[in-house]
């Protein structure tokens, strides 16, 4: 493996992903790795395997003194992307883990990267009220934050603070529904599909849409985890987006009554009308037939919890309100690329059939 030294070249940029394992920063990491003047350190809970150009740190972002530890001698580190997120049960309760890791994140590197350059946050449509019930929609950065608590807004206050009289600036990225390849991650709803879809297909029953009444019919749009890692070193690297929030989405929108039927198309499945099951209780009890289909279809061997992500997809088919905001900010600063979401479905879909994910 390639070293990364401290003392890094001027033309180098070395970037910190914090959340390595999640499908946004797995994709980060690997378009990362695409540009030759990139070399990467992964930050993650459980580490990761380290090739040519990329190296993985475990830490403990909860936890300040192993932060430093880990951290604090990274001097080399020009670019942190940070995209990591500890799940809780309440949106209360999610601001205080989330606001100390990236504080933790931040305040090891910050001393030690005498270089730093950029901090880029990730962020959500939870910025503009989304998963609390219809919003405004197009949503837009200029929109009035709502009633806290919201830590995605919390993070980029301290961010702002933290900020002022410092060499480096900051961006904040807000993506759709995030999809992309990774498994073991709480937030996947293309891996919802597919497993739910799989199993509809080995029960011999016809894909029914399992959310609200009203979710079927409303706007969507989504986020291809590809075209998002693009968008976040463009902000990061772009002069022109110092200190701004952007909307990241693919650039068209749909309807689940349209989607739907595609999707049950790609995997040789009927549908039939849709009926409102939570897919958290309906699911609890498919494990058993999760490790006979393995075994039949001779699957990669991933567990049903690593393969389960049903109460995010219960969360997403809920949303019966046009979910969508305005992205033109991001094309007036430059940046132009989009992704057509059924081909992102289908494109993710192959991949999951490639690396026998699944059937």
């Amino acid at each position: 493996m390639q070293a990364i030294h401290p003392e890094t070249p001027n033309d180098r940029k070395v970037a910190l992903v914090v959340g390595a394992g999640g499908v946004i920063g797995r994709n980060l990491i690997d378009y990362l790795l695409t540009l030759p003047d990139w070399d990467v350190i992964g930050v993650s809970r459980r580490g990761g395997e380290s090739r040519d150009r990329l190296r993985h740190v475990a830490a403990d972002l909860l936890d300040p003194a192993d932060s430093r530890e880990k951290l604090g001698s990274l001097s080399e580190v020009t670019h942190l992307f940070y995209a990591a997120y500890q799940d809780r049960p309440t949106w209360a309760e999610l601001v205080a883990p989330n606001l100390a890791m990236l504080k933790n994140a931040v305040e090891a590197v910050e001393p030690a990267a005498r270089n730093l350059k950029h901090v880029s946050l990730m962020q959500g449509y939870k910025v503009y009220g989304a998963h609390l019930g219809p919003f405004k929609t197009p949503a837009r950065e200029t929109d009035a934050p709502h009633m806290p608590p919201e830590f995605n807004v919390d993070q980029q206050n301290y961010l702002e603070e933290r900020q002022k009289g410092k060499a480096w600036t900051w961006s904040a990225i807000r993506p759709s529904v995030v999809s992309g390849f990774a498994l073991g991650n709480p937030m996947n709803l293309a891996m919802v599909i597919a497993v739910y879809a799989s199993i509809s297909k080995e029960l011999g029953i016809p894909l029914r849409f399992p959310g609200k009444p009203g979710a079927y019919h409303t706007l969507m749009e989504m986020t291809d985890a590809g075209l998002l890692a693009k968008a976040t070193v463009w902000a990061a690297t772009d002069e022109r987006c110092a200190n701004q929030a952007f909307n990241i989405a693919n650039g068209d929108l749909f309807r689940w009554n349209e989607m739907w039927p595609k999707i049950a198309r790609y995997f040789e499945l009927e549908t039939a009308p849709p009926l409102p099951m939570p897919l958290e209780v309906v699911m609890a009890d498919k494990e058993e037939l999760w490790n006979r289909m393995t075994e039949k279809y001779g699957l990669a061997g991933h567990s049903y919890k690593e393969v389960s992500s049903w109460a995010f997809g219960d969360f997403v088919f809920s949303w019966d309100y046009d979910f969508f905001a305005d992205g033109s900010k991001a094309r007036r600063f430059g940046f132009h690329e989009y992704v057509d979401t059924e081909e992102m479905f289908m494109g993710i879909f192959d991949e999951f059939r490639r690396r026998k994910v699944i059937p």
